[in-house]
């Protein structure tokens, strides 16, 4: 069933607290007023409206004190966050101050109640299963969860309390816009204290939903996993744009389970084909379903937030639904989709390239990126014979596949022509890896287990040429034979150490065993590669001190 789609703006209660030659041009302008998205009025410039896909300035008269002063005296007060209401309206404006607090700027945000634009989740909301939005400023997260507290409220029936921050969901004054139905509104004083409201919304009220927008602190994201754990639905918007960034965000990662570092065992790395400290899930997550929110049009939904997320930290594709409403209002679902251009970034992310493996499907688009065109270099070669030694054969496979190098993997070390082996593995001294050595075997040792990290050291040793040989990009320590290392010893050696005792500070900073480690001097190549490890794990880092006693310290921001 498709729900019709009707708009409700009262743009004209906006537009009377606006002097007069302000509104009489948006007025008599040639733009559609429903199109309106906000009106800027800064001090001393000309007051300029946006509208969907243009900009225009509404008079040749710069903006004057008066002006402002006039707009700020026909709304409601603004609260600690800079923004205020007209009562009963859902429109926003907020102030920009200057050092002494005197309002210099406004910007007038035109507030709209949209029915029907949850038809693309409806499901989801009838559930009962707690549900998070995502997506970029402006998209919509606010619109389409005010009508998803009017839907809960009144055709499911249930007792659902909105906590109201900036009162952006139910409109300013103490009468809340009809927009979320029967739904109750909690509005808060300050928005420091959001997470206090959530809370005693839960112990006073007796809601069997909760709606929530904007999470955006520690205190909020552990007052929604109290109120989950109660049994109450929570149906929410928090700061990101993707799964990706909420993982990222140390603040706000517990709304998705959280993410720790866990040091594995030997043969338990072996056996999963990682290295010894990976990122895992450290508890359920707060949410049941995750949705990203592109338009109000298409939306890419996780249904199964816990399982995503260890899909993208064990670097595999997360699974998906791609939801859309065409123009006659059916909704079509693409199961088993991945994530849009969003999640095709650069290889160099906060879970260690683990991005761009997921999209794996475009490998060969990706590699002929960084790399250049495939193939001529390579033809001419012999073929190499590859152990893999701790490090996954499929992933090797889908590399060799994806450059199309002629390289076959091996079984047998004695077969060999290379071998390909973590950093890991090849500290602790294997005997395999030493008599490969000795006979005189390449070894080649990667500082992650993904697919790009085996396509770079696959590049590098057939020749391809092109593309992104910037230092920042190289993530490969290759390891020559022990003949020639000989002379090379102490330079790998200090390397090595250096970078181990990266991953050791990093690992007790995440853990919050300490809350900033300072890391021996190095010169400025090696502090280069652990500021790179830090990044990598979205910790920072920074450099001190003065040559020849510089050195890096890593810390959580």
């Amino acid at each position: 069933m498709t729900e019709p789609r009707s708009i409700t703006s009262n743009i004209d209660l906006l537009l009377d607290t606006l002097p007069l030659h302000i509104r009489q041009s948006i007025e008599d302008g040639p733009d559609d007023k429903e199109n309106l998205l906000e009106i800027v009025m800064d001090l001393g410039r000309l007051p300029e409206a946006r509208y969907r896909g243009r900009e225009r300035f509404l008079s040749d008269r710069e903006v004057l004190q008066e002006d402002i002063d006039y707009v700020i005296q026909r709304i409601g007060a603004f609260g600690e966050d800079n923004r205020a209401g007209i009562p009963r309206t859902l429109h926003r404006i907020s102030a920009i101050r200057n050092r002494s607090g005197k309002v210099i700027g406004l910007t007038c945000r035109v507030g709209r109640a949209v029915l029907g634009t949850i038809a693309i989740i409806r499901d989801l909301v009838e559930s009962g299963r707690s549900l998070l939005l995502l997506g970029k400023p402006g998209v919509g997260k606010t619109t389409m969860l005010r009508e998803t507290a009017r839907v809960v409220a009144e055709d499911l029936r249930k007792r659902v309390v909105i906590v109201d921050t900036s009162n952006e969901i139910a409109g300013d004054g103490d009468i809340p816009h009809p927009g979320i139905g029967r739904a109750r509104r909690m509005q808060v004083p300050r928005p420091a204290e959001q997470h206090g409201v959530m809370i005693e919304a839960v112990e006073n009220h007796m809601p069997e939903v909760i709606v929530i927008d904007e999470i955006g602190t520690e205190l909020e994201a552990l007052a929604a996993r109290t109120i989950a754990e109660r049994g109450v639905q929570l149906i929410g918007t928090a700061h990101g744009n993707t799964l990706d960034n909420l993982m990222s965000n140390p603040t706000l990662s517990d709304l998705i389970g959280g993410i720790q570092a866990v040091t594995l065992g030997d043969d338990e790395a072996r056996r999963r084909g990682t290295q010894k400290t990976v990122l895992e899930r450290k508890a359920p997550p707060t949410f049941d379903v995750l949705v990203e929110i592109q338009s109000w049009d298409q939306v890419l939904v996780y249904t199964d937030v816990a399982s995503a997320v260890d899909s993208i930290l064990r670097g595999e594709e997360p699974q998906a639904e791609l939801r859309s409403r065409d123009a006659d209002g059916q909704v079509h679902i693409v199961p088993g989709s991945s994530a849009p251009s969003s999640y095709d970034g650069g290889d160099h992310n906060a879970f260690g390239g683990r991005r761009a493996e997921r999209t794996e499907r475009n490998g060969r688009a990706r590699a002929e990126r960084r790399i250049g065109p495939i193939a001529s270099p390579a033809a001419s070669q012999p073929q190499q014979r590859v152990y893999p030694f701790g490090v996954s054969r499929d992933r090797l496979e889908r590399a060799i596949a994806n450059l199309r190098v002629p390289a076959v993997i091996v079984r047998d070390m004695q077969e060999a022509t290379m071998v390909m082996t973590l950093k890991n593995y090849y500290r602790q001294g294997s005997d395999r890896i030493r008599h490969a050595e000795d006979r005189g075997v390449p070894v080649y040792v990667l500082r992650n287990n993904t697919i790009t990290q085996m396509e770079r050291q696959l590049a590098d040793v057939f020749h391809l040429q092109g593309g992104d040989d910037d230092e920042e990009a190289l993530t490969i320590v290759p390891v020559m034979p022990a003949a020639a290392r000989r002379s090379n010893g102490d330079t790998s050696k200090r390397l090595t150490d250096a970078m181990m005792e990266a991953e050791q500070a990093i690992t007790k900073v995440m853990n919050g065993e300490r809350s900033a480690v300072e890391l021996t001097p190095r010169e400025s190549y090696v502090r280069r590669l652990q500021h790179q490890l830090a990044e990598r794990y979205n910790v920072n880092s920074e450099s001190r001190g003065r040559e020849p006693n510089r050195r890096v310290k890593i810390y959580r921001g």
